[in-house]
């Protein structure tokens, strides 16, 4: 079994190449609810939908986001009405967030909404909400405290970013099936996909004992670096870094998860790095084109986790 830890596109695609190379019914995606909020009455879960997607087939890959075989008459209809259309809805995506919407008013919790959504739609993997409880991601920036989404979508992370806060966290529990994974005896690795840190994956290691939970698994814990070359594939992650007095690189990433880390994967673009990565460095090609490159970095994390494993073994 492996347990991944992911935010939205970046996670979503190794999470693919994940299961495409091993049983799927042994991963277990575990995904960041930080992001999620209620717009136009609607519960948006945005990264476990687009790990939902991805996982079955259906996401859009050239938005990066939302369904492929998509249609717009529901924002059509909104604009004309002049309606809040900053957070575009497909119609088909629409239909997932009503169905979601309604179990959660009926009282089923985000967890079991989203394993039945995933059983309908084909998925073999277990995708687990990091919590059923609520947890909001906030930014303190340049113009004061923003919602994830209003700086993220609508505000298009233009505004500078000085801090942020997991409103909810310190309150809030992991999921059970999230905690039961990580001391499984088959466990093979946790994998901390490439998503940003800072509004991804540390929403998920503030929920009160997580930190602590993988530091004490028997398994190794691999982290793949969302920078190469000093940028981010997709999304605000260099950008964030430099506002917060960071150098936007992949040593400075190992950094943040340094507690937590045996092992690392790097590209190869950003070789200069290893000496400064307190990890056992595995260089590669992390940018995820295609199909074939996700599964040979899938191939290359899962490898990389059992050499760490032969390792502590031999101890």
């Amino acid at each position: 079994m492996i347990v991944a830890l992911s935010g939205g596109v970046g996670g979503a695609k190794l999470a693919l190449g994940l299961s495409r190379v091993m049983p799927p019914e042994e991963l277990v995606v575990v995904v960041n609810t930080g992001d999620d909020f209620e717009h136009l009455g609607l519960s948006i879960s945005p990264d476990i939908d687009t790990v939902t997607y991805t996982l079955s087939g259906l996401a859009n890959r050239e938005l990066g986001w939302g369904r492929h075989d998509e249609t717009w008459s529901f924002m059509e209809t909104m604009e004309s009405l002049g309606g809040d259309t900053w957070f575009r809805l497909g119609d088909r995506d629409i239909a997932l967030h009503v169905e979601r919407t309604r179990r959660l008013h009926k009282g089923e919790t985000l967890s079991a909404v989203t394993a039945d959504l995933c059983q309908r739609l084909g998925i073999k993997s277990r995708v687990v909400p990091m919590s059923d409880d609520p947890v909001r991601t906030r930014l303190r920036t340049a113009e004061g405290w923003l919602d994830f989404q209003e700086y993220f979508v609508h505000r298009r992370c233009e505004p500078v970013v000085h801090e942020l806060l997991f409103q909810g966290a310190g309150a809030a529990r992991a999921h059970p099936e999230f905690l039961a994974a990580l001391t499984d005896p088959s466990l093979q690795a946790i994998v901390i996909c490439p998503s940003n840190p800072f509004i991804s994956v540390e929403p998920i290691l503030a929920i009160p004992g997580v930190r602590q939970a993988l530091i004490d698994s028997p398994a190794p814990v691999i982290a793949v670096s969302p920078i190469i070359a000093g940028q981010a594939v997709k999304g605000p992650t260099a950008k964030m870094m430099t506002e917060l007095g960071m150098d936007p690189s992949a040593g400075t990433v190992a950094q943040r998860y340094r507690d937590l880390l045996d092992g690392y994967v790097i590209d190869h673009a950003d070789m200069s790095e290893v000496v400064s990565i307190d990890a056992r460095v595995t260089l590669a090609q992390t940018l995820m084109r295609t199909m074939e490159d996700r599964e040979a970095l899938a191939r290359t994390v899962i490898e990389a986790a059992a050499i760490l494993r032969r390792r502590k073994a031999s101890r």
